[in-house]
């Protein structure tokens, strides 16, 4: 039987006996609990204070930040529109195509794999490496690749790697509709041409769409509405894609045939105005601009801008049968081939005698045209050149045209009204002369030109610059011009009867001219009986021997009149046989002339 503890010396559990422990006897200071509680009713206040502060004041902000670790917007993409010729047919479409993007830090660092990587996007290892640094969170290593490339891609199952569809511009016909359709970048922002002029038309605007991801980037569920993406407009154009390529062939051919550094041609329906074709070399293809040159981008029909020669004659003659200082059958003495005008004597190429008004404009005397517009004060020069588009830039809906010089009238020397009487000392681009030319296709009118398709096919009215009767009289004048006997009987269309004028212009360098530098022009109408259509045609710098714009410019035009009056149906207004025969004519009356 074991003994009983004493009362007043409990013991714990484990023998300690606490009343006696010499920490427990100890006296605790009172300010010691008070500052413990103090400090617990702090933290508690913080954490209240914080509660209200995320609960009450901030909650938006934490609110967007939560939803940040979850919610995402996903862009939907809007399709640019296309641009299409006068039929329909495409001449630029947006199509889907895939693009390679990484999380660098995520990619597989198997050194087989990321070699046969950089094997299939044709890059070096090195260069691989360098764009897969850690460092960089996110990374294009290819933007729209060739389903080619992707597949193979797709097929290394590699992480971190992946693959979205973005929209690509495409260019159905490449290098000859270039300078129209012009080109987009990566972004599908228009940079050149109709992409650029209609850049907000073709672009749309992209919707949206909320959703919910999981950590590893899957889609959950979606949040709230989906915005739809608005696609592009579609932009539909003047030009006839048939005669555009056969137009962009032809100048092709002429500049490599003349050994040219480039051409340019320009193709006008002068019943509606409409552009039909705008082509120029050298050209570029829109979809694969690699190593592309300035030289090559430059849509030269608006852009460049030249002295025009002998193709100005037409109007200087126009507005002396207009004042009535002249009649077609006025004789002018070209005092075989020179005159002299304030110390300065214009020539012709070969000396004539005397020559009718008419004649003056079959045989392109410069002297005739000269002798004829000092007659004339040069305010009314200036006016007629004014009312025809020179020194104006062209209202037409793209980027880059040119206005040209024409200096005030109130300058012009005696000499200088001369020269611009036969083209020098005054600058238009071609568009520009293909527009003025519609004066005599029009009987009198020059009309407003446009490069997009028209509503109605109806005639568009224009501003009136000579009387029907006087351009009608000019017309005879310009056939005569380009049929034998003329400066350009090349230009001739079997089947069709056509005028023009063709001219031959030293090259501005400098405040001179170059010595063999010339440029190449010819702007005529088809069918001169019923006229349908005005082509201008311009070949810089032939350098085969051969530059005279009758030998060089008017057997592109004759080609492109051919062709464009059959794709448009215009019946043929002459008997080919008869045509032959009026041309065997017209080289004996020349001959014996």
């Amino acid at each position: 039987m074991s003994a009983k503890r004493p009362a007043g010396n409990a013991l714990s559990p484990r023998g300690v006996n606490y009343a006696t422990s010499p920490l427990l006897a100890a006296k605790t200071p009172p300010w010691r609990s008070r500052f413990l509680v103090a400090l617990v009713g702090l933290a508690f206040a913080g954490l209240l204070g914080r509660a209200v502060y995320v609960q009450l004041i901030a909650q938006d902000f934490f609110q967007r930040q939560g939803e940040a670790r979850y919610a995402h917007t996903l862009e939907l993409p809007a399709s640019r529109g296309q641009i299409k010729d006068r039929s329909g047919q495409v001449l630029a479409s947006s199509v889907a195509v895939p693009s390679i993007w990484a999380f660098p830090k995520d990619v597989d660092t198997d050194p087989d794999k990321r070699r046969e990587l950089a094997r299939i996007l044709k890059v070096s290892p090195q260069e691989l490496d360098k764009r897969l640094d850690p460092s960089n969170r996110f990374v294009f290593l290819r933007r729209q690749a060739d389903d080619d490339t992707a597949a193979k891609i797709k097929a290394l199952n590699l992480k971190g790697v992946f693959q979205d569809r973005e929209y690509k511009r495409q260019y159905p016909e490449g290098e000859s509709a270039a300078h129209i359709v012009g080109f987009t970048n990566l972004e599908e922002r228009g940079q050149e041409g109709i992409e650029l002029a209609f850049q907000k038309e073709l672009q749309g605007r992209d919707g949206s769409r909320a959703v919910v991801k999981d950590r590893l980037g899957r889609v959950v569920e979606d949040m709230g509405e989906r915005v739809p993406a608005s696609n592009g407009r579609d932009i539909q154009l003047s030009i006839d894609a048939k005669v555009q390529f056969f137009a962009y062939q032809r100048i092709r051919d002429a500049v490599a045939e003349h050994r040219a550094k480039a051409g340019s041609v320009v193709v006008l329906d002068v019943q509606t105005g409409e552009v039909l074709a705008l082509a120029n070399w050298p050209s570029y293809n829109p979809g694969d601009r690699q190593n592309l040159l300035g030289e090559q981008l430059r849509n030269r029909a608006l852009t460049d801008v030249f002295e025009p020669g002998s193709t100005m004659k037409p109007f200087t003659i126009g507005l002396a049968l207009e004042t009535g200082r002249v009649r077609p059958d006025t004789v002018i003495n070209t005092a075989r081939g020179a005159v002299m005008i304030a110390g300065w004597s214009p020539t012709d190429v070969h000396p004539y005698g005397d020559l009718t008004v008419a004649q003056v404009i079959q045989k392109s005397s410069n002297v005739g045209t000269a002798k004829i517009a000092m007659q004339m004060p040069a305010r009314e020069m200036h006016e007629m050149f004014t009312a025809i588009g020179l020194g104006q830039r062209p209202q037409l809906e793209f980027p880059g045209a040119m206005t040209g010089k024409l200096r005030p009238y109130k300058s012009w020397r005696p000499i200088e009204q001369a020269t611009m009487s036969y083209g020098y000392g005054l600058s238009a681009s071609l568009f520009q002369l293909a527009r003025a030319y519609t004066t005599f296709a029009r009987d009198g009118e020059v009309i407003p030109v446009t490069i997009m398709k028209r509503a109605s096919s109806e005639p568009v009215s224009g501003l009136r610059v000579f009387k029907p009767e006087v351009a009608q009289q000019v017309r005879a004048m310009l056939q005569t011009a380009a049929a034998p006997g003329g400066t350009a009987p090349a230009a001739m269309v079997p089947g069709y009867s056509i005028g023009g004028k063709s001219g031959t212009a030293h090259k501005q360098e400098g405040k001179g001219y170059a010595g063999h530098k010339y440029r190449s022009w010819f702007v005529g109408i088809a069918p001169i009986s019923k006229p349908r259509i005005v082509v201008a045609v311009m070949v810089d710098e032939p350098s085969n021997g051969v530059y005279f714009g009758g030998a060089v410019a008017a057997p592109v035009f004759s080609q492109v009149v051919a062709q464009t009056l059959r794709l448009m149906g215009v019946a043929p207004d002459l008997d080919v046989k008869t045509q032959i025969v009026a041309s065997q004519k017209l080289e004996a009356v020349e001959e014996s002339f």
